[in-house]
């Protein structure tokens, strides 16, 4: 049997709005990562808003940046960010390492706060501590977090061995809701 791959003509570009690519950040900027994590199967079809499947599948609110890419050397606190739509919601919470000094380890993990000033004794998820480039995504449950407003990303960096390197990460931080990557032809 002989395979056969489709030409993009398929899906038109058409098809794909400006706003289904986009991805909030603070900065402005949208990565590499955030810009594929964001782009689902929902992309290439044909709206379905108008359809009966269409109207049965749930709004999903585009992924937001928590801390954008670039490189770091040593500890540090991300910006505040305001949950506004993803408040009380169940988040995947994803960490995008893209640059990494040998024999380093990073740490990272989101604090949640109901007012931008009390952020609580423990934070609200951790990512177990890293040393390789890669793509690394955690669920984050915010209806056991009812009061929490904002979030921001702590992060710590170590080393070992010998030698006076200093530890330096290439890394971003953004989180969208669960089932965002979810195509639209799976749901109906």
């Amino acid at each position: 049997m002989r395979a056969e791959v489709s030409p993009n003509q398929l899906f038109p570009e058409s098809h794909i709005s400006e706003s289904q690519n986009a991805v909030a950040s603070p900065s402005g900027t949208v990565s590499a990562l955030a810009r594929f994590a964001s782009g689902s199967g929902a992309d290439l079809t044909p709206d379905l808003s108008t359809s009966a499947a269409g109207a049965a599948s749930k709004n999903i609110s585009l992924p937001k940046c928590l801390l954008p890419e670039s490189v770091r050397s040593g500890d540090g606190v991300g910006p505040v960010l305001a949950l506004d739509d993803y408040c009380s919601k169940l988040l995947v919470v994803t960490l995008g390492i893209t640059d990494v000094v040998e024999r380093t380890g990073l740490s990272v993990s989101v604090w949640g706060s109901p007012d931008q000033s009390q952020w609580g004794a423990k934070p609200l998820l951790t990512f177990r501590q890293r040393q390789y480039c890669g793509v690394y995504s955690v669920l984050l449950n915010l209806a056991m977090y009812p009061d929490v407003q904002y979030l921001r990303v702590h992060w710590s960096m170590n080393r070992w061995g010998r030698g006076e390197r200093t530890p330096r990460f290439g890394f971003e931080v953004f989180l969208e809701e669960s089932g965002a990557r979810v195509s639209s032809s799976a749901v109906a």
